[in-house]
């Protein structure tokens, strides 16, 4: 979770460091050439030409300490907050005039990326304390400050208070988006657990205690402690209780490398008949087209997982004898499979009363991978008439998917 805070603080907040790079050297060529021209009515040049010089090579060694928040230490702050002001008070020193007009100081405007450093580092409050001191600086340096003074120290602190305030939302704003990023791989990683619960185990425990109590004597009573342990274990994933892995500070870049190793394995491409072709039977009949169906490899795993849940409910609900067809249509935006049977249907509302139970075959083992693919899943059934799910995957997938190509 770190990693991930640490990614998305970067992506906002380095070009706001950059942008203080340059301004620090375009300010430095600024008062150079004020100084340049103004360089008559310098009673002491050598002073300017001593700080200025100075200035320039303070600017150019320290680049590195304003190229992001972790180099951009206190001490350095410190140190470059007393370079500006120490400009600002060496002014009337280089100019004896310099008190009684409005002319700029020694550093000019490049004081304010000092400032604004304070900012970018620590918000508002660090905003607040710098421009102060600057400000307290230049009324000092003017003896009998002006209107104008006032409204220049005014705007230096209202615009460095303002852009740390900035910097303070949208650092409470990655934390925030951080936490949902989090919550929403926990839940995904929980629903994919549940679903490969629901195929695997449920599966085996229900089988378990239909053939049990069909048997009867010992087997009876195993399939009633299997039925039992079904009804635990569904209680277990529908609560949500399902345990999910977390990514320690320490081993967040550890995960982003083995992100990208999974994205690379992702990237690859497989035939969906290829998949499917296995569910053909006597019972089960296969349409496939001429062509192959090619689908981002995790797409089509997931979505033959979810044909294959469709097909595990036409044996458990439909009967032994029912039959079922699958249908694939390769469209040019998306990958559409049908899983139709001729039972007897589902009557009206006993989805959501198998959802309420615990059995979340559908909700899960269907829907939820079609909605991580950013698919949809349809189940259209009429009593007596059979049921017929159908399955639409876009072939650029918005979910875990990759891109086919």
């Amino acid at each position: 979770m770190a990693g991930r805070e640490r990614v998305v603080r970067m992506s906002v907040e380095q070009p706001l460091w950059r942008a203080l790079t340059a301004y620090r050297v375009l300010t430095l060529i600024y008062a150079a050439l004020l100084a340049g021209f103004g360089r008559d009515k310098w009673e002491r040049p050598w002073v300017a030409v001593a700080f200025l010089a100075f200035l320039a090579l303070w600017t150019l060694v320290t680049l590195p300490r304003v190229a992001n928040a972790a180099s951009c230490t206190k001490r350095f702050l410190g140190l470059d907050l007393t370079v500006a002001l120490t400009g600002i008070l060496l002014t009337p020193l280089a100019d004896f005039d310099a008190q009684h007009m409005d002319g700029p100081t020694l550093p000019s405007i490049w004081t304010a990326g000092s400032v604004l450093a304070f900012a970018l580092k620590g918000g508002w409050r660090w905003a607040a304390f710098a421009s102060t001191l600057v400000a307290a600086a230049n009324i000092v340096e003017r003896g009998e400050p002006s209107e104008d003074t006032f409204h220049n120290v005014l705007l230096v602190w209202v615009a460095s208070i303002a852009i740390g305030y900035v910097v303070e939302v949208a650092r409470a704003s990655e934390r925030t988006l951080a936490r949902a990023l989090e919550i929403e791989a926990a839940t995904r990683e929980r629903e994919r657990l549940a679903r490969d619960i629901h195929d695997s185990v449920l599966q085996v425990l229900a089988m378990v205690q239909r053939r049990g109590t069909a048997l009867g004597g010992e087997a009876a009573e195993l399939g009633r402690m299997a039925g039992e342990q079904e009804v635990a274990l569904r209680t277990l994933v529908s609560s949500g209780l399902v345990p999910t892995t977390r990514v320690s500070e320490d081993s967040a870049e550890g995960a982003v490398v083995r992100a990208v190793e999974v994205h690379e394995e992702e990237s690859a491409e497989a035939d969906l008949r290829a998949l499917l072709a296995p569910h053909a039977g006597s019972r089960v009949t296969f349409a496939e087209p001429g062509a192959p169906v090619v689908l981002a490899a995790d797409a089509a795993r997931e979505l033959a997982a979810a044909v294959s849940a469709a097909l595990d409910n036409v044996r458990v609900h439909a009967g032994p004898d029912a039959q079922a067809w699958i249908l694939v249509e390769d469209e040019p935006d998306e990958v559409i499979v049908t899983v139709r049977d001729d039972g007897p249907g589902i009557p009206e509302g006993r989805l959501d009363q198998a959802e309420g139970e615990g059995r979340l075959g559908v909700a899960l083992s269907i829907r939820g991978r079609l909605r991580d693919l950013g698919g949809t899943a349809e189940l259209i059934s009429v009593p007596g008439q059979g049921t017929e799910v159908e399955l639409k995957v876009p072939k650029v997938s918005r979910g875990k998917a990759g891109t086919a190509r």
